[in-house]
């Protein structure tokens, strides 16, 4: 099995993510899709969000104070089989990585009313590449509105491409950056962005849910310097019920 196969068995062709898209990753470093999921797989989503909470609400609230954190949904069920294997997320991963890929992580968050504020970061957190030599692609399923008020992202259009970590160029990488753009966009909506992107959370002030589910891909060599793969996280069960094409995604 290899990655051309892989996309194959997925039907990622080469108009599955259109120019525009293309141009906005290339330099904006992310694109946000509008009503990707109809509200029925939604509240589908948002459902079985609150079940794996209820299940295990320890584990859940361990990863980030003030955050809840639901890990390891590649285990949690075939619905969320769609948030790494979808065509057009594959498509521009593809584009991002031209070389093997893997799934790194595949989780959710919500962050609590007074929390989630998060400082101007890069999901890479090694040393910074050259533009170019990317090293993954993140994407974000809202699953509730992304509002003013409710802890939706921050990005820095283009950050991705000026080779630094916020760190090195901001005072305080916690505060507004200058050029930054809040993510304000309708629950069903696709946020997709190179991991070099400066990007953050915001303080959730609407005492309302604001959860989304997150895909997270990289090169199988970065995913090996993780402690744990999705390859040895997988359940007998999981593994039973998955093809090799998604096995393969999962560096399985």
């Amino acid at each position: 099995m290899n990655k051309a196969q892989v996309l194959e068995h997925f039907k990622v062709t080469d108009d599955v993510l259109d120019r525009a898209l293309v141009h906005r990753l290339d330099e904006d470093g992310f694109f946000v899709l509008p009503e990707f999921f109809d509200p029925q797989q939604v509240q589908a989503f948002r459902e079985r969000f609150v079940e794996l909470v209820e299940e295990d609400p320890e584990r859940c609230g361990e990863h980030e104070p003030g955050s809840v954190i639901v890990p390891d949904l590649v285990n949690s069920g075939e619905m969320f089989d769609v948030l790494y294997t979808h065509p057009l997320l594959l498509a521009a991963v593809s584009h991002v990585l031209p070389g093997d890929i893997t799934l790194g992580i595949l989780s959710g968050r919500d962050p609590r009313p007074g929390h989630g504020h998060q400082v101007l970061h890069a999901d890479w957190r090694e040393e910074v590449p050259e533009p170019g030599n990317w090293q993954g692609l993140n994407s974000i399923f809202l699953l509730d509105d992304f509002t003013d008020d409710n802890g939706a992202t921050r990005v820095v259009p283009g950050s991705h491409r000026w080779g630094k970590a916020p760190a090195e160029v901001m005072r305080d990488p916690a505060e507004s950056h200058p050029q930054e753009q809040l993510i304000v966009a309708p629950a069903g909506s696709l946020l997709v962005f190179n991991v070099h992107l400066w990007h953050g959370g915001t303080m959730n002030r609407s005492g309302r849910p604001r959860r989304s589910l997150f895909a997270f891909y990289t090169t199988p060599a970065n995913a090996e310097k993780r402690k744990v793969t999705q390859a040895e996280m997988l359940l007998p069960r999981t593994r039973a019920r998955l093809g090799p094409e998604a096995l393969h995604l999962l560096g399985a």
